[in-house]
Parts: C-alpha cells; sequence; structure tokens
C-alpha cells in the first residue's frame, strides 16, 4: 500500500509540474472573449441619447403649452391641488395675470409656495412660458405665446396694473393693518420718509406684508414705480 500511495503523490506532483510548465509557455487555454467580457461588464450603462457622432439624433422639439401642461402642469392645475389656481379660474388667477407674462415665468422657473421649479420639470424657458400662456389665457388672460425656437417674450410691467391686481387688495379695504388708499394722514406719514427709503422698506416687507409685497420677482425699480403710483392715487405727495 506504501508503495502505491508513494506512486500517487509522484503522478500528482509530475502532473502539477506539468500545468506550470504550461502555464509558464503560455498553454493555458484561450478563455471565450464574449463571456469574460460578458462577466465583466457594468451593473448599468448610462445612455445618452443623440451623444454619439454621427447618429443623426437632433434635439428633441420643443413641446408646446397643451402637451407640458397635460404632461405636468395638470396635476395640481387641473385640480387645485397644494392650492395651486386651477385651469378656467378667472377669479383666482386675475391677480397672477396681472403681473404679467415675465413676471409668471420667472416665479414659475424658480418655484413658489408649494410648487418647486419649472413645477417639477425638465421645461425649457420656452416651453414653460408656452405652457403659462395656455394656462392664463384660458383663465382670462390674452396673452401672446412664444413662437417655436425664439426666447419668450417679455412683458411690460405696468406699475398701474400691478398696484390695481396686487396691492389694492390690502390697501383699498386696509386688510393686515395696510394704510387704506383713501387715509391721506397714514401715507403722508410715510411719504415724508422720502421714496427711496419707503422703497427699502417695502423690499424687506414691513409688518404683514411679505418682501418686495410677495412679489419677489419685481426689480427694486419696479417697486419703486409702484410705490409711486399708490402716492399719486391717494393723492399725497413722496420724493
Amino acid at each position: 500500500m506504501l508503495s502505491n500511495n508513494i506512486r500517487s503523490g509522484a503522478l500528482a506532483m509530475a502532473v502539477a509540474a506539468a500545468a506550470s510548465a504550461a502555464l509558464a509557455m503560455g498553454g493555458q487555454p484561450k478563455p471565450d472573449d464574449a463571456a469574460v467580457a460578458e462577466r465583466i461588464a457594468p451593473v448599468a450603462k448610462l445612455n445618452l441619447a443623440g451623444s454619439a457622432a454621427g447618429s443623426g439624433a437632433g434635439k428633441a422639439a420643443a413641446r408646446t403649452g397643451e402637451q407640458l401642461f397635460n404632461a405636468v402642469c395638470i396635476a395640481c392645475h387641473g385640480t387645485g391641488a397644494a392650492g395651486a389656481p386651477k385651469m378656467g379660474d378667472k377669479a383666482a388667477w386675475a391677480p397672477r395675470i396681472g403681473v404679467g407674462l415675465d413676471v409668471l415665468v420667472k416665479s414659475a422657473s424658480v418655484g413658489k409656495n408649494a410648487m418647486p421649479p419649472r413645477g417639477g420639470s425638465d421645461a425649457s424657458d420656452e416651453e414653460l412660458a408656452r405652457a403659462i400662456v395656455y394656462m392664463t389665457n384660458k383663465s382670462g388672460a390674452s396673452f401672446k405665446e412664444p413662437a417655436m425656437g425664439s426666447k419668450p417674450a417679455t412683458s411690460e410691467r405696468n406699475p398701474e396694473q400691478i398696484a390695481q391686481t396686487v396691492c389694492f387688495k390690502c390697501h383699498e379695504t386696509g386688510d393686515k393693518g395696510a394704510p387704506k388708499l383713501s387715509d391721506q394722514t397714514a401715507w403722508a406719514q410715510r411719504g415724508s420718509k422720502g421714496l427711496d427709503a419707503l422703497t427699502k422698506t417695502v423690499i424687506r416687507g414691513h409688518g404683514n406684508m411679505p418682501a418686495r409685497g410677495g412679489l419677489a420677482d419685481l426689480t427694486d425699480q419696479e417697486l419703486k414705480a409702484v410705490i409711486a403710483f399708490l402716492f399719486k392715487k391717494v393723492g399725497s405727495e413722496i420724493k
């Protein structure tokens, strides 16, 4: 039995030596390239649509306002979810329409209240403007839709229109402690501070009035023009 074990051990050593020699001489069987590639391939691949040179894939055409509305905006503006004004509700849209298309587009692009930036979509400025025009024109507006491939047209923001649609809500009624337009004494006291100082106060917000009167996209100059209009409406002077 001992001699058999010796012979078996010798045979195993001989096989191992032969295998080592074969490996050293490149005698290992060549693996299947496809099988190896499959084993080491990443779990997921990033597909950049249209990025390959010569693929012929062009940029996707801009969506119409109706298409973007039906794909994204309808979730809230079609139901009134999260306090969103429903399309067709003229009373809810009136103060928003009053600030102009440019303000609406800027507000939607950065997000407002419960609405995330661009409504949570990947819409371009052009597509966003078209969707807003689509919604607002069905809710009492008459905005001009930007042409396909063009930059959204900016609407001129009229201080009188902004005051009537936004500021008058509180200043006509005295709501939340706002000085009423009929109270010249209250306005004269504020006017004595000067237009520049009063504009700075409105920018920061005062009392129950939010910063910039709640219109975050109004420029300092536009705010100043609205304040000047309000004083003119009251019949009080401000310098």
